[in-house]
């Protein structure tokens, strides 16, 4: 049971490290351009990426390393406490995140001054939605090391 933990953990540790980068990126990068465009015309970044990075599978894995916490020999604070915020950080995207952004992905009526202040608040949020995604990513990375 120690290799299939130690297994789940280095993929979630894989995971959160990308999921973090990728959602630095997105932020900085890819969601600016969108600001003045209809979101008509906007990628559908969730299903051309997200989907495949931390939809499904960081969602798994949060789930496979609670498991894989329970059973655990020994088990410690640093892997329950990446598990917590990894769980934190899927409620908030599920909950908030992925609906506001298919919102606004269909809001053909919204004025583009809706539009704008509701993406800088989409923004905003996703402050957050980062320092618990880098908050897991550390504490799983202390808790591999502590395996």
């Amino acid at each position: 049971m120690e290799s299939v933990r130690g297994i789940v953990l280095w993929l979630l540790v894989i995971n959160l490290g990308i999921a973090f980068g990728a959602g630095l990126y997105e932020a900085r990068v890819v969601i600016p351009e969108w600001a003045g465009l209809p979101p008509r015309v906007w990628p559908n970044t969730g299903l051309m990426f997200w989907v495949y990075v931390t939809t499904v599978p960081l969602t798994l894995l949060v789930i496979a390393n609670g498991f894989a916490w329970l059973r655990s020999a020994h088990p410690s604070n640093w892997y329950l406490a990446a598990i917590i915020l990894a769980v934190v950080e899927r409620i908030a995207t599920f909950a908030y995140f992925i609906p506001a952004m298919v919102r606004l992905m269909s809001s053909d009526a919204a004025s583009q001054s809706e539009i704008t202040e509701a993406l800088s608040q989409w923004l905003l949020m996703n402050y957050g939605r980062h320092a618990l995604v880098f908050s897991a990513w550390f504490t799983s990375l202390k808790a591999l090391v502590s395996l």
